[in-house]
């Protein structure tokens, strides 16, 4: 039995054993596209492309850095190889997060550059937790709280087709410039001097 999946863009990808030249944005976005979130059960067809669009447009309204903003992006990227497993499940399977963890973390390590410092890695989610809890009552009408969670624009929950959420997640990918940040900090350190 083979220990690799084949991608979209047919490579043979292992993902126990994740290398920087097999990991294809193209493969992310096509994957999480066409994976639902909530396992089926929203009421409606949502990808997890789309949810972590919407993770990238709140990044964006909180003018957070390109780094966060990418981060928002790809923070369910390692999904589009393992696949999505619902949170009460997720949190009982050590095996499965130690297995996820080292391939997100690959992720980054590829379009990010480093790893997530404790900031971003917190930014990253709230977001995602906001998206959640607002995707759920957008197709349950089931709160998941008492308190709504902070959000800096109105999430879209209807991104288009399948192939419009693909190509929206690439469009937001090649949007991200990470040299912009290294720009923030000399302006800010240039300012403090």
């Amino acid at each position: 039995m083979a220990d690799f999946i084949t991608t979209y863009s047919k490579i043979n990808f292992t993902p126990l054993e994740p290398k920087a030249e097999d990991i294809r944005i193209e493969d992310i976005a096509h994957a999480l596209s066409l994976m639902c979130r909530a396992n089926g059960h929203y009421s409606e067809f949502y990808s997890v492309g789309a949810h972590s669009l919407n993770c990238y447009d709140e990044a964006v309204a909180r003018q957070e850095s390109e780094r966060v903003k990418l981060a928002c992006l790809l923070h369910d990227a390692s999904e589009a190889y393992l696949s999505d497993i619902t949170r009460p499940v997720k949190k009982n399977l050590d095996r499965y997060i130690e297995i996820e963890d080292n391939l997100q973390n690959a992720i980054y390590e590829k379009f990010v550059g480093s790893p997530l410092t404790t900031y971003e890695i917190q930014m990253v989610k709230t977001i995602d937790d906001a998206m959640l809890y607002w995707e759920f009552y957008e197709f349950t009408a089931i709160k998941l709280g008492e308190a709504e969670p902070y959000v800096a624009m109105t999430p879209d929950f209807y991104k288009g087709t399948m192939k419009q959420v693909e190509t929206a997640f690439l469009e937001a990918f090649n949007s991200i410039d990470l040299s912009k940040d290294k720009e923030k900090v000399t302006i800010k350190w240039t300012l403090k001097a």
